[in-house]
């Protein structure tokens, strides 16, 4: 057997403890796996004296992740730090620098700036695994870049944020099948329960408002189409907004709501987009739930592929780690974003606003005569095309406010906000409309 394959962790939260852990509890199957050992020689972390649960005695300690990068007796970095600038760029920067590949979990990182740091790791002749940045412990990067290497995808989408998923899913078992929506447990209630079992941050801003799944869906456009990574063209909208209503009339309407990211090639040009869908309960990815991911790719010779799994956590996230570093000890490593960095192509994006599809809209009016008809009329005058509508009971009495929902054909993005902008005018209209774009994939 070769020498071990040395090993430096910056950062020893959940992720790499657990990381730390799996190394020394399957040591010996990762050996016969990788043809040499694993070996951690030093780690880094910001409070020296914090009791972890880990024997870190025989490890060269850093109080400073760049000096690790530069300095450590290792082969491979392994940055669990996370963010996009400060010490974890500059670390990563660094290993890359002293020719030292790097393994890491930080989506926003490498959202940000995964073209350049790709290109750094080449020119050093290393390489950057990172399948702990995306959906956890389901090795879709793997899958991406090497397991549908020989196929054209077309789009990539899925269930990239677990809390958000758990905050749905939550939502909608709570409360009768179509009984009252009042019923039904509100998005502040589950929130705070996710909390409370640790499944949503204490400022859950970056989950909740879809900026996670953004930057992962980022990665995964650039690993499915080949281009560069462009965080900055994705559409972003959460969940915030969403209410037990909302759920209710879904389920009532054979749907389920989901945040999805979705990346896809619409003549030629990308799209990116992540905010609340209405997914039919006949699709798979409807069914899963609670804290799980979920990710489908489609492929011109495989078709369609699905991969599930838990996207988060101490095990989950370790476990991708060690796979990027048992590829890195075997020396099966390819391209950062399976093409050589200076191969990835710019492709025209698709804005929003071009984007079409069917619509759930969602308003409150007062319940009067001539209402409905002044709907009616913004969106025939929009040229928007209702399949339904859906009003349950009057008011107690006339001029008092009711839910309507309506259900709108296929229409573009800029004609339904155009339209809503004008419904929000009207005299009867007494909160902002809602809406949540109806998927079919």
């Amino acid at each position: 057997m070769t020498k071990a394959l040395r090993i430096a962790v910056a950062g020893l939260g959940t992720v790499g403890g657990g990381t730390l852990r799996l190394l020394d509890r399957n040591a010996e199957a990762i050996a016969a796996r990788s043809g040499r050992a694993l070996q951690v020689t030093a780690v880094c972390a910001r409070e020296r004296g914090r009791d972890r649960g880990l024997d870190l005695s025989g490890y060269q300690w850093f109080d400073d992740p760049v000096a690790l990068a530069e300095q450590a007796d290792a082969d491979v970095v392994v940055e669990l730090i996370g963010g996009s600038e400060g010490p974890a760029k500059a670390s990563v920067e660094a290993a890359l620098a002293a020719g030292r590949s790097v393994v890491t979990a930080n989506k926003a990182l490498l959202a940000h700036h995964g073209t350049a740091l790709a290109g750094r790791a080449e020119a050093a002749g290393c390489t950057i695994g990172y399948e702990a940045a995306v959906a956890g412990g389901i090795p879709i990067i793997k899958g991406l870049r090497e397991g549908l290497a020989g196929n054209r995808i077309s789009r990539v989408y899925g269930i990239l944020n677990g809390t958000c998923n758990y905050i749905l899913s939550q939502m909608s078992a709570a409360g009768v099948a179509g009984g009252n929506p009042r019923e039904r447990l509100d998005f502040d209630t589950v929130l705070a329960e996710a909390q409370r079992l640790g499944y949503a941050e204490a400022d859950p801003s970056f989950d909740i408002d879809g900026v996670d799944s953004a930057h992962k869906l980022a990665i995964l456009t650039a690993l499915a189409f080949g281009c560069e990574v462009d965080f900055d063209s994705v559409y972003v909208e959460g969940i915030r907004n969403v209410s037990a209503l909302d759920v209710a009339y879904a389920e009532e309407l054979g749907y389920c709501i989901k945040l999805l990211g979705v990346a896809q090639l619409v003549n030629g040009a990308v799209e990116q987009r992540v905010h609340p869908c209405m997914v039919r309960k006949s699709q798979p990815i409807a069914s899963v739930e609670g804290v799980f991911n979920a990710v489908v790719a489609d492929g011109d010779f495989v078709d369609t592929t699905m991969y599930e799994g838990r996207g988060a956590g101490a095990g989950p996230t370790a476990s991708a780690v060690v796979a990027d570093l048992i590829d890195i000890a075997r020396g099966t490593t390819p391209p950062v974003f399976g093409i050589a960095a200076g191969k990835l192509r710019q492709l025209p994006t698709l804005p929003m606003e071009r984007h079409s599809c069917a619509y759930y809209l969602r308003l409150l009016v007062l319940d009067k005569p001539g209402v409905i008809a002044d709907i009616s009329a913004v969106l025939r005058d929009a040229d928007i095309s209702m399949e339904s509508m859906l009003q349950r009971g009057r008011a107690e009495g006339e001029g008092e406010p009711v839910p309507v929902i309506i259900m709108t054909h296929e229409t573009s993005e800029a004609a339904m906000q155009g339209a809503l902008a004008k419904i929000a005018e009207l005299e009867a209209t007494l909160e902002p409309p809602r809406l949540i774009r109806i998927v079919d994939f």
